[in-house]
């Protein structure tokens, strides 16, 4: 059986290697953090264009 040495302890390889394995895929998720923007705000974008009869 192996002997369980702290992580601390460990080679900067093996504590490389430890962390890979415990991190996980975000899956073509952005880890921003998303705030909705504010209707006060004045935005062109968001504005409606007008409609034009000509």
């Amino acid at each position: 059986m192996k002997k369980l040495i702290p992580l601390k302890k460990q080679s900067k390889a093996a504590q490389k290697e430890h962390a890979a394995l415990k991190r996980g895929s975000w899956e073509g998720v952005k880890p921003v953090t998303r705030v909705a923007e504010s209707k006060k705000k004045y935005s062109r974008k968001r504005l409606p264009k007008p409609l034009t009869d000509e």
